[in-house]
């Protein structure tokens, strides 16, 4: 039988952390046993805010598929592209904008949160309005019934079955299935300093860092503010460093740490260290698979994964054209 078909993508804007694996990677490696799963690296949607700057686009390409297939995507059970090398959704994400009304790019609430909060960059490029009709193309290219994303993508979601809905009315034929939003079930991976794990905060453990780069971070991680010294019982559900644990410790010890922090017969030090081991046992064995992977591995793979994504892209467009006359 026919197995249910996914796709997702990610922009290489820059080293992934543990809130990438967990919140994101994770799932993708799941999903590539039970889908027949396309993963594609988002180069052209790194370009609608970093156009000014590309000059880390490659390396950061390269960097991500190692990433992956050290979190353990397999080329042999998913198909890994990059999103420039199938010409095709560059066509589809012209066609499409040519049926997508302007009123619905402008409506979309992420492009007015990042146009009022992203002051260091200039957005107001077309390619920035347009980014949910490539984003729409990306999707719909490979007909899928359900995309995993996370909750703040729900909106461009929304406009991806919009669309597709809008082009099947059209052109009176159901060419395009409305995907579902998969939500990623939501992992809480705080950043180093209390706030959200960020690239550009800089306060977040990498996929790549060596336990020598670990250490000093997790010495100088907020915990409990209110946790003073080591006599003050502490709260884990505030503490910026316990969801961690849920996150690697097993249960048992999430309960033998929950009951020494708030009964303080355990201080932040002992909490830290414990999670400096699970963290080792975490990064060892992902960052000795991505250090056998070499630049000419990842080309091979992206080479024999763009062949497969334009294979199927091909027999997409042949649909769109002759549905709209082309």
């Amino acid at each position: 039988m026919e197995r249910p078909r996914t796709v997702s993508g990610m922009r290489p804007t820059g080293p992934l952390h543990l809130g990438h694996y967990f919140g994101v990677l994770k799932n993708y490696v799941a999903l590539q046993h039970t889908e027949d799963a396309f993963f594609f690296v988002a180069d052209w949607h790194a370009l609608t805010s970093d156009y000014a700057d590309p000059s880390r686009v490659r390396e950061n390409i390269n960097e991500m598929v190692k990433d992956w297939v050290a979190a353990g995507l397999d080329p042999a059970q998913c198909v890994i592209f990059r999103q420039s090398s199938v010409k095709e959704h560059a066509e589809l994400s012209l066609l499409l904008s040519m049926i997508t009304p302007v009123s619905w790019l402008e409506r979309n609430p992420t492009y007015k949160e990042q146009q009022q909060q992203i002051t260091n960059k200039d957005l107001g490029n077309a390619g920035f309005l347009c980014y949910p009709v490539l984003m729409a193309a990306d999707i719909l290219m490979y007909r899928p019934h359900g995309v995993p994303v996370g909750e703040d993508q729900l909106p461009h979601m929304e406009l991806t079955r919009e669309i597709a809905r809008r082009f099947n009315y059209l052109y009176g034929e159901t060419t395009f299935p409305e995907p579902e939003a998969m939500l990623t079930p939501a992992a809480k991976c705080p950043g180093l300093d209390g706030r959200k794990m960020s690239k550009s905060y800089n306060n977040g453990i990498f996929l790549r860092d060596t336990m020598a780069d670990v250490e000093p971070k997790v010495k100088t991680m907020f915990t409990d503010k209110n946790r003073l010294r080591k006599s003050d019982p502490g709260n884990p559900d505030v503490c910026n460093l316990f969801p961690y644990h849920v996150l690697l410790a097993s249960k048992e010890e999430q309960d033998e740490i929950r009951e020494g922090c708030t009964h303080a017969t355990m201080g932040c030090v002992e909490c830290k260290q414990r999670f400096l081991k699970h963290i080792a046992e975490f990064l060892g064995p992902l960052q000795e698979r991505r250090r056998a992977l070499t630049d000419a591995a990842v080309q091979d793979i992206l080479a024999d994964g763009n062949e497969r994504a334009r294979a199927f892209a091909q027999t997409t467009m042949d649909m769109v054209r002759q549905r709209m006359g082309l």
